[in-house]
């Protein structure tokens, strides 16, 4: 066996790197100027460099790794699959083991008559079959026209050519073609950034009823679907307000039209509850499912569909799939990482303990006078730096300026925190203790402070005109 705990210096790792491998969501010049950071191993919620310094992971990873590092149990589940059925496919009416107990598993823990699972490799290409199964629905049903599905702006659903259209992010979109025909996008409900005088309540009717008004303008005969996370993730950890997803949920129920939330983020355990439907009363019609469904430790995902969707497409043949659709070890893993969580109480912990206690740590972040507003639900939360609160002001730079900063002051105070724009947020293992969340308080503080002091050193505390 081949354990690289012995490694180059980081300098010739960097250059490596630089020479052979394309990152996403990266300018590969600039990186290859700076040099990458090499992470070479994790415990808990901490990371360890090729220099030894170590990361407080407030990410965990891309929101995903939600029983923390180091797991052993996952590798040898894995281990033992891999000797048993290293491998087969779903298709010719072939099946598995792994493949029935997740489905299986999956319906249980799922709400309502979400029963039936159609497996992926991520969350991207379960929304790429979100794309194909809500047409195809439709079709079987006599309404081939109902093709359009409405997403919202700003919104994060994967990055192939199928889930990046349905996103609706602008830097995505000016690339390669991006959105597809057929996909309609509305506001999103970002009080903070665009709700200008109205209260929050009065702001979430008022996105939540561009949904109405699109169908409206589209033709309710022509609309298939509406997909939105519960909470925007990658969008900045967008918290709607209260009176949102009642509204979408009413709208939905009222035009006849299916009902997507891609939990992607939100899933299992993130929001205090096994999903963030839960956690908002949304009744979907399919769920998107992948990253803490292993913890991140093996690439998987999934669409959980309701049985009315399921059966219609049980009357025809639904041509498409993947040749690693419910891969038997992505399987393997994905049912230890679920068994850890139920036997473990973790998503129970998280709503009754350790959230309520990062929330206490994270709104007296509020008291900063780079903070405008803090927002979280569970284990995900969002800082908006501003320097103006009582305007909600942007800054007069380039978005994004300040959260780029701010974020490298992080790294350099020990911690993973994310810049979305000029937000800062956190999503980090649902297993953090008490006292890594006042380290996280902490360390969030300092980078804070130094973030204040730079920007004033450099003039960059104005309000956008």
């Amino acid at each position: 066996m081949t354990l690289i705990t012995n490694h180059m210096p980081t300098a010739e790792l960097q250059a490596l790197d630089a020479a052979h491998h394309m990152h996403p969501f990266t300018h590969g010049r600039d990186l290859a100027r700076k040099g990458a950071r090499v992470i070479t191993r994790a415990r808990g919620v901490t990371l360890t460099d090729s220099d030894g310094n170590e990361f407080l992971d407030a990410m965990a990873g891309l929101w995903c790794v939600n029983i923390g590092y180091g797991r052993t149990e996952l590798a040898e589940a894995a281990a033992r699959q891999m000797t048993e059925l290293p491998y087969y496919n779903t298709f010719f009416q072939t099946t598995h083991v792994p493949a029935i107990a997740l489905a299986e598993k999956l319906a249980a823990l799922a709400p309502y008559d979400l029963n039936r699972v159609f497996y992926a490799g991520s969350g991207s290409e379960a929304n790429d079959t979100n794309i194909r199964m809500v047409r195809t629905y439709w079709a079987e049903k006599g309404e081939p026209q109902r093709d359009i599905i409405i997403s919202r702006k700003n919104a994060y659903h994967g990055s192939s050519m199928g889930s990046g259209s349905l996103g609706g992010m602008a830097a995505m979109h000016a690339q390669g073609g991006m959105p597809i025909p057929g996909i309609h996008h509305i506001g999103q409900p970002d009080w903070w950034s665009e709700g200008g005088n109205m209260s929050p309540g009065e702001f979430g009717l008022k996105r939540a009823r561009e949904l109405e008004r699109a169908i409206d303008e589209l033709g309710a005969d022509r609309v298939a679907a509406f997909i939105a996370e519960p909470i925007q993730g990658a969008g900045g950890v967008i918290v709607p307000p209260e009176s949102y997803w009642p509204e979408i949920q009413r709208i939905c129920d009222a035009h006849g039209i299916l009902l997507i939330a891609d939990e992607v983020i939100c899933g299992f355990g993130r929001t205090g509850n096994w999903f963030g439907s839960q956690t908002y009363g949304i009744r979907p019609h399919i769920m998107t499912v992948a990253k803490g469904l292993s913890s991140g430790y093996a690439p998987i995902g999934g669409s959980i569909v309701c049985d009315e969707v399921a059966e219609v497409l049980d009357g025809c043949e639904f041509a498409h799939g993947y040749t690693y659709s419910g891969h038997p070890v992505t399987c393997a893993v994905a049912l230890e990482n679920l068994r850890i969580l139920q036997e473990e109480g973790i998503v129970e912990r998280v709503a009754t303990e350790t959230a309520p206690y990062l929330k206490r740590k994270w709104d007296a972040l509020a008291e900063h006078p780079l903070v405008g507003e803090t927002k979280i639900v569970g284990m995900m939360g969002s800082l908006a730096l501003t320097p103006d609160k009582a305007a909600r002001a942007a800054f007069a730079s380039d978005t994004g300026t300040v959260g780029l900063i701010c974020r490298e002051y992080c790294f350099g105070s020990g911690l993973v925190m994310r810049h979305v724009g000029d937000r800062m947020v956190i999503s980090p293992p649902l297993v953090i203790s008490h006292d890594e969340i006042d380290l996280l308080a902490e360390r969030a503080w300092k980078a804070l402070d130094l973030t204040h002091e730079r920007l004033k050193q450099d003039g960059l505390m104005r309000a956008a005109g």
